[in-house]
């Protein structure tokens, strides 16, 4: 019996003592955890650049950051100001100045001039569209060179552009002048095709590529016009439209060689008179050398180009060709020839050197010129490139230009590629 007493009295006095040292820890356990929550708080205030909470009086405050200074220019939806330019269109400007030196024959240009100064703003509308628009700078006024709309993926594989723009006739008149191989353009496309200017009007075109036989690839191309461009048509009423249709077949040959071939036709209302229908028939042929090991070294380009311009009359149809080729001998440097012959209807006006278009063009003789030219260009950049062009020309009436011209070209902003 005394031994229950001894258990008993053992348990009611080592219970609070027990207990006493639980609640101790417990209570230990509960600071560390205040103390560790504090710290977290702390560090996440430093984080979010807020003041961090006020901590026990023993405990220092913990430092504010610097503000963080914000970035330049506009949020857009939250997503930052980088993103704000996807509004905006690509824009570039493309310089051309031109110098004449020598006699220039009948053909008077300035010895001076700051040729062009292209604007161009290029931007893709959604998936479905993509607008470009290319004015043109001169010293003479501003003209619109093209402004179309494309729509790239219409169901059977093909591509519709809407607006002003350069019609695919032949391999020079599509091209803008910042990317020919010559200073200037050729006699058939000055005396058969409007010239600097040539087939540029406002309408419609549609064209589609498909695989030919053989590996060849074909691109088929038909436009519609107003019918009003430079000396080549005239729209005397709204039904008085011109039509543009072209091929072009490509082929690589070897893995580093590849050929073009084009084939044009072209109606419309002749400018001489509403009664005369002008109908122009091209052939374009374009080789290229490009060997892979030494591409940025080496390379070669041969061009040419008959052209036929046939009115409505009964008379024998113009005619005119180039031939042209360029070598690049090193990394920015480039050296080429080209050979101009060409008949042309209209005669020159001796005094003010302006184009004369005589009505009775069925009995008006056709003029022949001829003419030579050696290139020198050098490439200091991709942005810039100096061209020098001695060019010799036989007119009519045994008058003979021989000139030197002088062009630098220069180039800022995102600029597309054009065709190739």
């Amino acid at each position: 019996m005394r031994r229950y007493w001894i258990a008993w009295s053992m348990v009611f006095l080592g219970a609070p003592l027990v207990m006493a040292q639980s609640n101790a820890d417990l209570l230990e356990r509960m600071k560390a955890m205040e103390d560790r929550i504090q710290s977290l708080e702390s560090q996440l205030a430093q984080l979010k650049g807020a003041p961090a909470p006020v901590q026990e009086a023993a405990q220092a405050p913990a430092p504010v950051p610097a503000p963080v200074a914000p970035q330049s220019g506009g949020v857009l939806g939250g997503a930052g100001a980088g993103a704000s330019k996807i509004l905006n269109p690509d824009v570039s400007v493309i310089g051309d100045f031109l110098g004449t030196v020598g006699n220039s024959g009948p053909v008077q240009t300035p010895s001076l001039e700051m040729h062009e100064s292209e604007v161009g703003l290029q931007a893709i509308l959604d998936p479905y569209a993509r607008a470009d628009f290319f004015i043109s700078f001169g010293e003479q006024g501003v003209n619109l060179e093209e402004g179309y709309l494309t729509f790239p993926s219409l169901p059977g594989k093909f591509e519709l552009k809407v607006g002003k723009m350069r019609a695919a006739f032949g391999a020079v008149n599509p091209l803008h002048n910042h990317v020919l191989p010559w200073a200037d353009r050729p006699l058939v496309t000055n005396n058969l095709v409007g010239g600097e200017d040539g087939i540029d009007d406002a309408g419609f075109s549609l064209s589609r590529v498909f695989a030919g036989p053989g590996g060849l690839f074909l691109e088929g191309t038909a436009q519609l016009f107003r019918g009003d461009s430079s000396t080549v048509f005239k729209a005397y009423k709204h039904d008085d439209v011109s039509t543009v249709e072209h091929l072009r077949a490509y082929r690589d040959l070897t893995e580093s060689t590849n050929l073009n071939l084009g084939f044009s036709y072209s109606r419309g209302h002749s400018p001489v008179a509403e009664t005369l229908i002008n109908q122009l028939y091209g052939f374009d042929a374009t080789v290229r050398w490009k060997p892979l090991r030494r591409s940025i070294y080496h390379s070669f380009v041969g061009r040419t180009e008959l052209i036929w311009d046939h009115n409505d009359v009964s008379r024998p149809a113009a005619f005119g060709y180039y031939a042209s080729g360029d070598y690049q001998f090193a990394r920015r440097w480039f050296f080429g020839g080209r050979f101009d012959r060409s008949q042309r209807f209209f005669s020159y006006n001796p005094l003010d050197q302006t184009v004369v278009l005589n009505p009775a063009i069925a009995t008006q003789p056709l003029f022949q010129d001829t003419g030579g030219s050696l290139i020198l260009t050098y490439w200091p950049s991709e942005f810039s490139q100096i061209r020098a062009q001695l060019r010799r020309t036989a007119y009519e009436k045994s008058i003979t230009a021989n000139e030197l011209l002088f062009q630098f070209m220069f180039s800022i902003g995102a600029h597309g590629a054009h065709p190739f």
